[in-house]
């Protein structure tokens, strides 16, 4: 059998028992408050945890800083204009422990049916496979999200605003689900284990896929659902622009794309002067064709898990949320190279 989410940390933020734990949500029954504690031998403490009923999994989350570090299974889903993907995620390595399972995002993309298309993969996903009976889920959805809810919707079902997604998305599971911004998701993967990991100093990720989702960090903290693919360029939403989508849509070639994405990067710079452009997403995975002609100030470099990061992010999100770590993590301590697959050099 898989083995439950185990956590540790330096200091002493996670309840221990006889600790006053506040009010259990009623979306938690009693069996899934079970919490075992053990030493670990060194002078940290170790936590064999399964759920943390204070996790309100309706609370605005608390996304981790990428250096809480975790080991067990979760689950990661990645809802997308154009995919619903889910896998088993090993949070100790980031490695996928099944197979990333995929349909096609249903259309119209209404909540309702969309939230079925997650069950089935969910399904899929964790067939013949020993998990624990309580897991972490963590699902990325391309919108601000809000208590619970998505405030916007970006190349989905404008009926996902205001639908309650944790509630409903949790039924259709049959588990309790944390929902984050997708590209959120993404980003604390890439903080996690990859590309931002050990980066101070101002990161900006962005995933190229139909449309442009973002992940602003400042010093390892998140800065929460900044969605600057809808940042206006050119009169309009810049995704509609220089979207994955929109670049076959208007039949761009690459070059053509990259001027007009190098304007956009440009306001990016004006804006925010990052550190360290990551580039994921699934136009990413075409970066031999087109990342020589990116021109920026900025380092450049490809995600290090380019389109599974979501997955991978989500689940660690849900695992950290599991013991009631989120944000409050230690920073990174140093500022290293980043350890994505491709480097453009700054442009002189």
């Amino acid at each position: 059998m898989i083995g439950a989410i185990d956590h540790h940390i330096s200091g002493d933020r996670v309840a221990v028992e006889g600790e006053p734990r506040g009010e259990d949500p009623a979306s938690y029954p009693a069996s899934m408050a079970e919490d075992r504690a053990r030493g670990d031998g060194a002078g940290g403490r170790r936590r064999h945890l399964v759920w943390d009923p204070t996790a309100d999994p309706g609370a605005d989350p608390a996304m981790p800083s990428g250096t809480t570090l975790l080991s067990g299974p979760a689950l990661g889903i990645d809802v997308g204009g154009t995919g619903v993907k889910a896998a088993l995620v090993d949070l100790a390595t980031a490695e996928l422990l099944s197979p990333r399972v995929r349909e096609k995002t249903p259309q119209p993309s209404t909540p309702e049916a969309v939230a079925e298309a997650i069950a089935r993969v969910v399904e899929r996903s964790i067939e013949g496979m020993d998990v624990p009976e309580v897991l972490p889920v963590g699902c990325g959805l391309p919108g601000i999200v809000k208590a619970g809810r998505l405030a916007s919707a970006a190349n989905i079902d404008p009926g996902w605003v205001g639908w309650p997604a944790t509630d409903n998305i949790s039924a259709a599971v049959g588990r309790p689900v944390l929902i984050v911004n997708d590209a959120d998701a993404a980003g604390v993967a890439e903080l996690a284990f990859g590309a931002a990991r050990g980066r101070t100093g101002t990161v900006i990720l962005l995933t190229l896929g139909t449309g442009i989702g973002s992940a602003l960090f400042i010093d390892g903290r998140l800065v929460p659902n900044t969605e600057f693919g809808h940042l206006e360029f050119h009169g309009q939403d810049a995704e509609t622009l220089v979207g994955g989508a929109a670049r076959v849509r208007r039949q761009l070639g690459w070059k053509a794309w990259a001027k007009q994405f190098n304007l956009y990067l440009a306001r990016l710079e004006l804006y925010f002067s990052p550190d360290l452009f990551i580039f994921g997403g699934g136009v990413s995975k075409e970066y031999a064709k087109w990342g020589k002609l990116v021109k920026t100030r900025s380092e450049v470099v490809t995600a290090a898990f380019l389109n599974t990061s979501g997955i991978i992010g989500a689940a660690y999100a849900a695992g950290a949320h599991v013991l009631g770590d989120g944000a409050g993590s230690a920073p990174p301590s140093r500022s290293e190279p980043a350890t994505g697959g491709v480097r453009v050099p700054r442009d002189a």
